[in-house]
């Protein structure tokens, strides 16, 4: 009896044990099963979301996390690309596997910019007689054909990356990323029924352009052409615009007359003078007609927040919100003015000008009169500012024309190696209020001016380069003499 009740209790205690084996399995299996359930949820809306987020455009899916923003499109081109009604397809021309990433990027902005750009990628191996539908020339690899109907422009991939001699190895660097400006600049010529002219007068020792304002010019798809009024007698008829640029002696009366005449007629001119004691009575004449008149001297600069380089005659102007620089003077760029006039307005002028501020002084500012003088501090014989530097003039002829002039006091505006000081400040400036008065409805100048990919300077004011000297030199050395003492003295103390 007793072994048969021993068997007895083990072998419930086997089926108790069994019992509770078999409830945990099940719960394992439960809870496993929850857990891949979850899984496979948690799976399923990850690729969901990735679809979806896929679907998106770059624009809000990616970030542009370079120092020069390769990748983006400003808003100058967006603008512009908002404004496109026509349809533009642009051929990347590059083997399979071989495309330039940051262009393809770059393509790709345009191409979620505006329903009318399409982007296609043309393999030269497998379509070799492609390029030869639009050029006669050779198209190298990663090279752009922009197209609109008839119409098109080859981007050529040297023009996209800019190069610059290193004398300290004598090897050449890139130096600059031009992708926006050349791709915008051959969507707008190709979208162009009529392409502005710009003259520039010559005959009278004018300043030459500078090489990167005058690509910037043809980068805006104008024509530059050189004009000589002794030959010519009056400005063409299709001329969009009259380029007076800084001349060393005086124009003619005849061709006084004639530039007048142009612009009378709703002409339109950008005019630079630098300061010359020659006498200048006709293009003084010109200026005079449209309400302004030089001041005599060189402008100093009396507040050290408006001038740069320790030189008070290397001025940091104000930049105005008038509409021939509206855009531009929201971006915050200085504008570095070397040597230059002051400009005032006449007490009598016409009703039918509008004159507008788009460079100004300080009210410390002064105009030199003697610079055969050895102080650059203020005299009785000096003239009181403020003055404008540089102005916008506009006047109604009728309905259908309208005269605009822009007119800056110093030709050094558009020195490269001065612009450089202002990170290309004066570069923006002048081409944008170049384009403001040779964009029509019929013709869009738009120019973007290429990234560069070397140390970009930083510009300090007089006052800032004074303020931190005495903060490195004098203040923080004397915070560590004062505390340096302090801790010595408590030192000596204890």
């Amino acid at each position: 009896m007793k072994l048969t009740g021993i068997f007895k209790k083990k072998n419930k205690d086997q089926n108790e044990k069994k019992h509770i084996k078999k409830g945990i399995n099940k719960k394992t299996l439960k809870n496993g099963s929850y857990s891949v359930i979850l899984s496979v949820i948690f799976v399923v809306i990850i690729v969901v979301v990735n679809l979806i987020v896929d679907a998106f455009p770059s624009t809000y899916t990616e970030i542009d996390v370079s120092d020069q923003q390769l990748f983006s499109i400003g808003d100058q081109t967006k603008d512009f690309l908002k404004e496109l009604d026509k349809d533009v397809t642009i051929y990347q021309i590059a083997q399979s596997g071989s495309e330039d990433e940051v262009v393809s990027k770059l393509l790709q902005k345009y191409e979620e910019a505006s329903d009318h750009i399409k982007v296609e990628k043309k393999d030269p191996v497998v379509n070799p007689k492609f390029t030869s539908e639009y050029t006669d020339e050779e198209v190298s690899s990663n090279s752009l054909i922009v197209v609109c109907g008839d119409r098109s422009k080859v981007v050529d991939y040297n023009n996209i990356y800019e190069s610059s001699m290193d004398y300290t190895t004598y090897s050449y660097t890139t130096s600059g990323f031009d992708g926006e400006g050349q791709i915008t600049s051959a969507i707008s010529y190709v979208t162009s029924d009529n392409l502005p002219v710009l003259y520039t007068l010559d005959g009278h020792g004018e300043k030459s352009l500078d090489s990167t304002l005058q690509e910037d010019i043809e980068k805006a798809n104008m024509e530059i052409k050189s004009l000589n009024l002794l030959t010519e007698e009056s400005v063409p008829e299709d001329a969009d615009c009259l380029m007076i640029n800084s001349p060393s002696t005086d124009i003619s009366e005849d061709e006084r007359d004639a530039i007048i005449e142009y612009l009378e007629n709703g002409g339109k001119a950008m005019i630079f003078s630098d300061y010359t004691e020659e006498s200048m009575d006709n293009f003084d004449a010109v200026l005079e007609n449209y309400g302004v008149e030089r001041v005599d001297g060189i402008v100093i600069e009396g507040d050290a927040q408006h001038y740069a380089m320790q030189m008070p005659y290397y001025l940091l102007p104000d930049v105005g919100s008038a509409e021939a620089v509206s855009d531009f003077s929201s971006q915050g760029y200085f504008i570095l003015a070397p040597y230059a006039q002051g400009i005032r307005q006449l007490d009598n002028v016409r009703d039918t000008l509008t004159i507008e501020s788009l460079l100004t002084t300080s009210d410390d500012a002064y105009s030199k009169t003697d610079l055969n003088t050895e102080t650059l501090e203020k005299t009785d014989e000096d003239i009181d500012g403020p003055f404008d530097i540089g102005v916008s003039i506009t006047e109604e002829v009728d309905d259908d024309k309208t005269t605009q002039i822009v007119y800056y006091s110093t030709a050094n505006l558009m020195d490269s190696q001065i612009n450089q000081m202002v990170a290309g400040g004066n570069e923006q400036m002048i081409t944008e209020s170049l384009n403001w008065m040779c964009s029509t409805d019929e013709t869009s100048t738009i120019s973007i001016p290429s990234k560069s990919l070397e140390v970009s300077y930083l510009t300090v004011t007089a006052y800032d380069a004074a303020y931190w000297k005495i903060c490195v030199m004098g203040l923080i050395p004397g915070v560590f003499l004062v505390v340096g003492f302090v801790v010595w003295l408590k030192r000596r103390k204890a």
